[in-house]
């Protein structure tokens, strides 16, 4: 169904019986400030979500005097069923922090100040979570950003419902982006090692959904089989889509100095990282992001990385989506 065939929305109350901070739930998923899939506006969160079933537009308030949320979903009705039915998972409302210890001062303040309404999402949806994953690959975070907001604007297609009147887009599915030629990419600012990863984990896109109904360790065994998968894009994706409170991103340019410093004063390597989190062992994802959304990090020092571009510079600033 397109969007200018939605009909009207099916809607939702949910009382979880506890805080939900969406924003911080859900935070990882948005890709940059530019986002084309995400819009805030008056306290009300719009998403544009290419779930299994076809795409839908999601308006996501917070009634903050009865601790409900109000959704609303556009598109075909079997989608906007199903996307509703699976929102509170979505929101982590399966996670389970039981046996989860602060043995850090500052992790302890972390969580006090936002473990109340955070959790580790679940959002299901294995490509939204992996897709941005590997164009972020060993890149600066302008790069990674404005490769996948290219992507989505161009190949992706206008949310359904009021997705056009705000700007919003869905990503495109695995058939689309198996269409995307290898100078299409790079048009894209997608590197030709990141766009044969792609091209890999697209071909097998359907066996790597099965995921969701693995073991964790299986999963990601599954997810890294696919050559230019490994460990920290494996983990990106576990964070997101599988629920998974123990998904280390290792490898990283800034997780294991950030959190090195926020837990001994000093940055460490990803050798250093393990030792560190091995107390939280089931957690370890647990402690990384409750310290990112704390604001626990190292100083910054010098200027940023300048990012690369792998298209001529005139082409570039030539193209609207940059």
């Amino acid at each position: 169904m397109t969007a200018t065939a939605s009909a009207r929305p099916l809607a939702r109350r949910w009382a979880p019986g506890r805080p939900v901070d969406v924003a911080a739930t859900w935070g990882t998923l948005r890709r940059g400030a530019g986002d084309p899939t995400w819009k805030t506006a008056d306290g009300v969160l719009w998403r544009g979500i290419r779930t299994p079933l076809g795409p839908a537009t999601l308006r996501l308030e917070t009634q903050h005097h009865d601790r409900c949320l109000i959704a609303h979903a556009w598109g075909a009705p079997e989608v906007a069923e199903s996307l509703l039915e699976r929102l509170p998972q979505m929101l982590g409302q399966d996670d389970d922090p039981s046996g989860f210890e602060p043995r850090h001062d500052v992790v302890a303040t972390a969580l006090a100040r936002r473990g109340a309404g955070w959790r580790v999402p679940r959002t299901g949806l294995v490509l939204e979570a992996l897709v941005p994953a590997i164009i972020e690959q060993k890149v600066t975070g302008q790069e990674a950003f404005g490769g996948y907001r290219r992507l989505v604007r161009r190949m992706g297609e206008v949310a359904p419902g009021p997705g056009a009147q705000l700007g919003l887009y869905v990503a495109p599915d695995a058939a689309r982006m198996r269409h995307v030629p290898s100078w299409e990419w790079l048009r894209m600012g997608v590197s030709p090692q990141r766009a044969d990863t792609l091209m890999r984990v697209l071909r097998v896109a359907d066996r790597l959904a099965d995921v969701l109904d693995l073991p964790l360790a299986q999963a990601h065994r599954r997810l890294r089989a696919v050559p230019g998968v490994g460990v920290w894009t494996s983990a990106e994706t576990a964070q997101r889509a599988l629920g998974d409170a123990d998904a280390v991103s290792f490898g990283d340019y800034h997780v294991a100095k950030n959190i090195g410093w926020a837990l001994t004063g000093s940055a460490v390597d990803d050798d250093g990282l393990a030792e560190l989190l091995e107390p939280y062992r089931g957690h370890r994802y647990r402690v990384q992001r409750l310290l990112e959304l704390s604001g626990a990090m190292r100083p910054r020092r010098g200027p940023r990385m300048a990012p690369r571009t792998h298209l001529p510079v005139r082409e570039a600033r030539a193209d609207p989506a940059l």
